[in-house]
């Protein structure tokens, strides 16, 4: 039995990560800035009931921190550092470093805290990437709008799960009654637990292609490629992500699998998780972005459901120092799928009828509305009422069953 960190939860109430710990019989203690955040929740709170240690730091100067870790190491030593969000990224590699255990070296912790620089890293390397420049004044944008010409993607050189990011495509973006350029700095954008942004902001050639994400694990720098993830998008007007789809890695892979190895060697990733979005053009694959962590939303379940096994308790062996156990082992590999479920008017729930199934590629289903909650449609993610996995031999399989496991749910609104 290990006694693992724990620095904060994905969208402040993802506890898959007490969820693996639980059932491997390992101990943990939980840092945050804001303990309030996890115990008002019901759900969360009866995991950290079972924490070794809570400690919050409301400042969360490193200092501080690193006083109160020291403190609970010397009662009881502390294995592992697990953080699965980037804005922790750097506290966790300084914690792991003074307390000798394994985790993503600060160097590339810093690095890939910074769009940009990695942009430059990987030049350096010469990879073949997006056009990129770096702004921090909006008089700054539009020069690199100007010469780096349209179209284009702008986002924060700190930022993480899309959040305040722009894509311009036409003159009529840049006129300056509409254009987001005139008001995107200073963003004044706040990421959470009292991180704010840096208001560098990364600007680059928007390409496209198919997006799709890799999902990779590294020990003492060699890499593990897991598979490939494919978002599937609802029709506009709507932004919001209809589902997805996991497919374990095969023989296809192979030349994809060499690039994104590539791109983590450049970076310098030697521990842990990473989520690389990658779109696959006419000339070939091009980075997105590289994410420090396991894949978010749920989908870190979708790719434990499709290879058998938990990838946070994975996670946990990595951070040990170990390659977890069978991860070679593809007999019981399937594809993975997922779909949400929306509502197509604005109300409230007044009841949810699941189907009384009992097929067993039906992997979880989950509601994170519950009955009398407001609804509209999914213009946005945090619109979405649930989801279901399911696997299945092949995609198309598993899709079917996804669709008609929905189809088969009565979702009952009080329309407004």
């Amino acid at each position: 039995m290990a006694h693992l960190l724990i620095i904060d939860l994905p969208g402040g109430n993802d506890t898959d990560i007490f969820k693996a710990a639980k059932s491997r019989g390992d101990s943990f203690t939980f840092l945050t800035s804001d303990l309030n955040l996890y115990l008002s929740q019901e759900l969360v709170k009866n995991y950290l009931d079972d924490a070794y240690q809570l400690i919050e730091v409301k400042d969360f100067v490193f200092e501080s921190v690193l006083a109160r870790v020291l403190a609970v190491h010397q009662n009881a030593p502390i294995q592992a550092v697990v953080c699965l969000i980037e804005i922790r990224l750097l506290e966790a590699s300084k914690l792991a470093t003074v307390l000798g255990v394994q985790y993503l070296n600060l160097n590339t912790a810093v690095l890939l805290r910074d769009k940009y620089s990695v942009r430059r890293r990987l030049a350096e390397k010469g990879i073949v990437q997006p056009e990129f420049a770096l702004a921090t004044t909006t008089d700054e944008i539009k020069l690199a709008v100007k010469e780096l010409g349209l179209p284009l993607i702008i986002k924060p050189s700190d930022g993480y799960g899309s959040q305040n990011v722009v894509v311009l495509q036409t003159e009529l973006d840049l006129d300056p009654l509409i254009s987001p350029v005139e008001i995107m700095l200073p963003s004044r954008a706040d990421y959470g637990l009292g991180v704010k942004a840096n208001d560098r902001i990364l600007v680059e050639r928007y390409i496209k292609g198919d997006f799709i994400g890799v999902d990779t694990l590294t020990l003492n720098g060699v890499h593990k490629f897991l598979g490939i993830n494919v978002k599937k998008m609802f029709s506009p007007p709507s932004f919001a992500i209809q589902g997805g789809s996991f497919t374990p890695r095969n023989d296809t892979h192979v030349e994809l699998e060499r690039y994104v190895f590539e791109i983590l060697d450049a970076v310098g990733f030697n521990c842990g998780a990473t989520h690389i979005e990658l779109m696959l053009t006419t000339d070939g694959p091009r980075l997105i972005e590289i994410n420090p962590r396991l894949v978010g939303a749920k989908i870190a379940r979708l790719v434990g459901f499709a290879m058998s096994r938990s990838l946070h308790s994975d996670l946990i062996d990595i951070h040990l120092g170990r390659w977890p156990v069978g991860l070679e082992n593809t007999d019981r590999n399937q594809v993975a799928v997922s779909r949400w479920f929306t509502s197509p008017v604005s109300g409230t729930i007044k009841s949810l009828v699941l189907p009384n199934w009992t097929d067993p590629n039906i992997k979880c289903v989950e509601f994170l509305k519950k009955e009398g909650d407001s609804v509209m449609p999914a213009f946005e993610n945090a619109e979405r009422l649930g989801y279901v996995m399911a696997c299945g031999k092949n995609e198309e399989s598993a899709i079917e069953l996804v669709d008609r496991y929905i189809e088969e749910t009565d979702i009952f609104i009080n329309q407004v």
